[in-house]
């Protein structure tokens, strides 16, 4: 059976985002939403989801391009000289690897996002990251255990299987391969711990520009097991701090989630909306 998990990223950035994730669940297709627990908008978030017991609602984890819930003066490796976590992730990515207590810090701050979010007394439905840094080995490796120790029911395998057409010369097969051999390690891992898992994800090649139409494509390549699809909806363009980016169609995104022919749309295909704690 066809089952699919739309989900909303950033849930707790912004008011705007938190409109669109409530209408989009309560108006169209949207069944999950990822909280920023040091997000602006966190406590808005956090009353609209408490009046939304069907939203699966997961913690978005943020080690970068964001603000941490330890202060800076705990985690000095992993913050600027403004205490936000840093926009260079590659450097920061080496400095995990190489250095042990860089680890500990980033094991410190996974646990108390965690600790934040146990907080709300939200059910735990899902755990991902905000730009997909838990594909570090290393951060996935550290998140895991934490995810199984305080109740999630699944995590997003952030890997998308390639699906529009183009030429792939040698190099592309090759990061084709690695990937598939990075999602097949942290889908052992991961089920080890008794976590739930996507077979497959959508969204990463049109990441801010899930609009209808791309929508509709990409539920023509939903099948058998358990599929996600995630976005970035927002119910209006926003004067944030720290905006989007610039490319982003957060507002088109939001008119998809619930626009009358993608949900009919998924009707006619026999897609399942569910969430990981819904399953298949």
């Amino acid at each position: 059976m066809k089952h699919l998990i739309v989900t909303a990223d950033d849930f707790g950035r912004s008011t705007a985002i938190n409109e669109a994730v409530e209408r989009g669940h309560r108006e169209g297709i949207l069944t999950a939403a990822s909280l920023m627990v040091t997000g602006a908008a966190f406590e808005d978030a956090v009353f609209r989801a408490r009046r939304l017991p069907n939203l699966g609602v997961g913690l978005h984890v943020t080690l970068v391009d964001g603000v941490p819930v330890l202060p800076p003066g705990q985690i000095p490796d992993l913050v600027n000289a403004e205490g936000r976590f840093t926009k260079k992730p590659n450097l920061l990515g080496a400095k995990i690897f190489l250095a042990p207590w860089v680890r500990r810090q980033v094991e410190a701050e996974l646990r108390a996002q965690f600790e934040a979010y146990r907080a709300t007394g939200l059910r735990l439905d899902h755990v991902d990251s905000h730009h997909h840094y838990h594909l570090h080995p290393t951060v996935f490796r550290l998140l895991i255990p934490l995810a199984a120790e305080y109740g999630a029911k699944g995590v997003r395998i952030p890997i998308e299987p390639r699906w529009k057409p183009g030429r792939r010369g040698a190099a592309q097969r090759l990061s084709d391969a690695l990937y598939g051999r990075l999602a097949q390690a942290m889908r052992a891992l991961a089920e080890r711990h008794g976590l739930a898992v996507n077979d497959r994800m959508f969204g990463q090649s049109d990441s801010g520009r899930m609009t209808a139409a791309r929508l509709l494509a990409v539920l023509e390549r939903v099948t058998d097991g358990l599929n996600e699809v995630y976005c970035h909806p927002a119910s209006r363009a926003a004067a944030d701090a720290h905006p989007m980016p610039g490319s982003y169609r957060s507002v088109d995104e939001f008119h998809a989630l619930v626009d009358t022919s993608v949900l009919e749309r998924v009707r006619g295909l026999g897609i399942h909306l569910t969430t990981f704690s819904g399953g298949k």
